[in-house]
């Protein structure tokens, strides 16, 4: 079983320094508005994943007139001890570190400890543009397979490349065919693995979604889940050559893995815009589930789920549902914020679960908790 056992900040976010022991399975981190709940959250995330999952800068999580931050967490799984150093320095290099041995590649630390996060913006899988939903299974897929991660390290990288070249002509006329097809070539490899692996993925993993969607829900809905690609029809070389005219028109590639989509349907309608509010909620936390379930079958291990202010997005019987998968069902260690003690105390007294309560902000005292 893996557990976070302690984590300890300085100089991250609102923490100018802090240690947290965790000593049960459950645990609860109550405080209003703006205290800090989130950052503790993401600051766990970090410990799994190296980097934010709220911001993209890591510079922007340094606690104001700080030089750095420092995050350090001790984990447990099956017995073996692992400690998780990750450091900001003053000069912006970013170190990360494990058991003393630091990291070349941070890529090779993702997916050792696996995570699943659950946060109010994550709605926007549900409502926003097709990126989003690739990032979602970019990050499942990155826990379960590192080839997958360094595919798509690689493929971003000459994806990133070949719009520059684009971007680059003048008069927007193609004066270095040799080095396009370069691009173009390595952007098949990586490309067509990628595809591949999605299709092959997404036919396990979204009839499970839609299972836990029926389970949540409480009733069969006419949701249909799909692969959307254009690789599904035509090969990606010929997409490439195909759409030449028009990438060298927009200084932009226009074919590829990276338009890639979850194509999400209600009676044949897109679900977006079909679906209430409660429906959109019960499907984000369905494909998060399915996220959970999928890296506990495969690590052989149930993964640290952090729920974020997840009382106040979904009703009483479908927030039920969901604590009685994640607590009652599984074992994996859960931490979840509110702004209401009382109310994590009596959802998880009415399921019988013991937890731990951390109530913040943390006064001087109570710093090392």
């Amino acid at each position: 079983m893996l557990r976070i056992k302690q984590i300890s900040l300085v100089g991250f976010k609102n923490y100018a320094g802090a240690t947290f022991r965790f000593d049960k399975r459950i645990v609860g981190i109550c405080g209003n508005n703006g205290v800090g709940k989130t950052n503790l959250l993401d600051a766990l995330y970090y410990l799994c994943f190296t980097r934010s999952y709220f911001t993209r800068s890591d510079q922007s999580n340094v606690l104001r007139r700080a030089a750095g931050f420092r995050i350090e967490g001790h984990f447990d799984n099956a017995g073996q001890p692992t400690t998780v150093v990750c450091i900001l320095r003053e000069n912006g290099k970013k170190e990360f570190i494990a058991d003393g041995q630091a990291y070349e590649k941070f890529s090779r630390h993702i997916g050792r400890f696996p995570c699943v996060i659950i946060a109010p913006d994550d709605i926007q899988i549900i409502t926003g543009g097709s990126e989003e939903r690739r990032r979602f299974l970019d990050a499942l897929l990155s826990q379960l397979d590192p080839v997958y991660l360094q595919n798509l390290i690689d493929y971003n990288k000459v994806l990133q490349q070949r719009n520059s070249f684009l971007k680059s002509l003048t008069d927007r006329r193609l004066t270095d065919n040799q080095l396009l097809e370069v691009y173009d070539e390595q952007l098949v490899a990586t490309g067509t693995a990628i595809f591949d692996y999605r299709r092959r993925f997404l036919q396990d993993l979204l009839p499970l979604a839609a299972r836990f969607y029926t389970d949540i829900a409480g009733a069969e809905e006419p949701l249909a889940l799909g692969y959307d690609s254009q690789l599904l029809n035509t090969p990606f070389r010929q997409l490439l050559r195909q759409g030449l005219e028009k990438d060298l028109y927009l200084q932009r590639t226009g074919s590829g893995i990276h338009k890639d989509d979850i194509d999400i349907r209600y009676a044949e309608e897109p679900f977006k815009t079909r679906a209430s509010q409660g429906q959109r909620k019960s499907l984000l936390f369905a494909l998060k589930l399915a996220e959970y379930e999928t890296l506990k079958q495969a690590k052989g291990w149930a993964p640290i789920l952090l729920l974020d202010d997840v009382f106040e997005k979904l009703d009483r019987n479908r927030m039920r549902n969901l604590l009685d998968k994640v607590c009652v069902q599984d074992e994996g260690q859960l931490f979840i914020t509110d702004t209401h003690p009382e109310r994590i105390r009596r959802e998880m007294d009415e399921i019988g679960m013991e937890f731990q309560l951390i109530t913040l902000p943390l006064d001087e005292e109570n710093s090392d908790l």
